[in-house]
């Protein structure tokens, strides 16, 4: 059993303690010793368990301790995975039981969040920080880059670039052989039928750019 805590203490963070649960039903991996905030007090409790610190606590550890990191914005999850510096700290790749994909062609990174009900086919690449939420379905020969997040039943066609730190919103769909552009939001329920640039929010059937923003 491996030490583990939570970065961020709201509800995507009660999330990942119920995912742990039900990986340690499967085969008892991780011993949850609580969460990290930097904007929740310490000593808060968050369930049965509390706030034990913030980032620099963190960068304080001088144990072994794997980390994930609850934190749904791209953006803001890139800020925080920069400050954590600490080598006794690791992230391991979290996958609900019931996710399925073909082990050998799947290939992962670090700090991967897979929730319940994903589907992953064949020879995908998914870099460090992607989070997976409930039900989403990605087709071969896809690409996700570091930090990008999508969120409860997201589809992917195959042959996808997914570009650093996007964020799909829940219920979109992106069409085969298309790229997204870093820092890109696609809105929930938009239907992508053509590459999108980066820096940009998109929404609609077809999603087309209706703002721009900084990274």
């Amino acid at each position: 059993m491996k030490d583990i805590a939570i970065y961020g203490a709201g509800g995507f963070g009660r999330e990942i303690a119920y995912l742990l649960e039900q990986i340690n039903k499967v085969q008892p991996q991780y011993n949850l010793i609580g969460y990290y905030d930097d904007g929740v007090d310490p000593n808060t409790a968050v369930g049965e368990l509390r706030v034990l610190g913030n980032i620099s606590d963190l960068n304080a550890i001088d144990y072994q301790l794997c980390v994930v990191v609850a934190i749904g914005a791209p953006a803001i999850k890139k800020k925080v995975i920069e400050q954590i510096n600490n080598p006794n700290l690791s992230f391991p790749n979290l996958f609900h039981p019931s996710v399925s994909w073909q082990l050998d062609t799947v290939k992962f990174g670090k700090g991967n969040i897979i929730c319940a009900g994903n589907l992953l086919t064949v020879d995908i690449e998914i870099g460090d920080f992607v989070i997976l939420n409930l039900s989403c379905t990605v087709g071969h020969d896809t690409v996700i880059k570091d930090y990008s997040s999508f969120m409860p039943s997201v589809n992917i066609s195959g042959e996808v670039l997914i570009e650093e730190a996007v964020y799909v919103g829940t219920g979109a769909k992106i069409i085969n052989q298309l790229t997204i552009g870093q820092n890109t939001i696609v809105g929930a329920g938009a239907v992508v039928s053509k590459d999108l640039p980066a820096n940009c929010t998109a929404i609609g059937i077809p999603a087309k750019p209706f703002r721009y923003h900084n990274e």
